[in-house]
């Protein structure tokens, strides 16, 4: 039942967002030099390594120059990229994911095999489901550049192993062990509230 939800919403999403998805393509291809899509490995279902679609909100040599955890000043991020990241527009090609099966609309947050690789026996529940776009540890954390940045610790993925990542793993386990199709619903409601509530419009 969840993959058929998944694949009917990704479609009619991916047809009802095509205007926007093209304009976030156009705004990407002149912002700065690079591919309008970043493809980054992430470990999905049963351990395997799979590429993500997100709008790519970094320059093009942004894995050459740090981590793979950023914070909202990071230099990496380019203007376009900057509005992308605040609305999560970076994330609508993900729809793509969910459409071919790599991923689903809720379910643990794809993680980089870097992190993975340090998950205990316990933690490793979290690769018996497909990964998703959102769960709780995304609407707890949706500023995460926000806290890493206000850490004061200058390595990104240091601060975010040690204020964001056991937190997340703990969420990501509940989701896992209590997961129903109404509470993958409330998720997604949640997710929409949660985005609507903490982004102030754009002040024209």
């Amino acid at each position: 039942m969840k993959r058929i939800f998944d694949f009917s919403l990704s479609l009619i999403g991916l047809l009802l967002f095509s205007p926007v998805l093209l304009c976030c393509a156009i705004m990407v291809k002149f912002a700065s030099p690079g591919a309008i899509f970043y493809r980054g490995e992430r470990v999905g279902l049963g351990g395997r390594v799979f590429r993500t679609f997100k709008f790519r909100s970094m320059t093009a040599d942004a894995e050459q120059r740090g981590g793979t955890s950023t914070n909202e000043g990071d230099v990496r991020i380019t203007g376009t990229g900057v509005f992308l990241r605040r609305f999560k527009l970076d994330e609508l090609p993900q729809l793509i994911n969910v459409l071919i099966g790599d991923m689903s609309f809720v379910g643990p947050r794809p993680e980089v095999e870097k992190f993975v690789n340090m998950y205990t026996p316990e933690e490793r529940v979290i690769l018996t489901v497909r990964p998703g776009i959102t769960d709780w540890s995304s609407i707890k954390f949706h500023n995460e550049g926000e806290i890493i940045a206000a850490s004061g610790i200058e390595d990104a993925d240091e601060a975010y192993a040690k204020l964001i990542r056991p937190e997340k793993l703990r969420l990501q386990m509940k989701y896992v062990r209590e997961r129903t199709f109404w509470t993958d619903i409330k998720i997604i409601f949640d997710t929409i509230a949660t985005l609507f509530r903490t982004r102030a419009p754009i002040k024209l």
